[in-house]
């Protein structure tokens, strides 16, 4: 996902996306460990994806007055 569709969603949203990253990434460190990992490129991918979701939260924890960006209508 880009940025600014996970700053579209919810923080119960976010925590939960965290939650199943998280055991995704354990699951990709336990596939490499023991060695059927296909791509590594993969863990990194993870990490930095948590990384972007936890500062999503932190951004709305230090600014609470920013408004959330208002999605936009979809295409019929």
């Amino acid at each position: 996902m880009k940025a600014f569709e996970l700053r579209q969603l919810s923080d119960a949203e976010l925590q939960k996306r965290i939650q199943e990253e998280e055991e995704n990434l354990t699951h990709l460190k336990f596939q490499k460990v023991i060695g059927q990992l296909e791509n590594p490129m993969k863990l990194g991918h993870v990490r930095k994806l948590i990384a972007q979701i936890k500062t999503i939260l932190r951004d709305r924890e230090l600014n609470p007055k920013t408004e959330q960006p208002v999605q936009a209508e979809q295409k019929k």
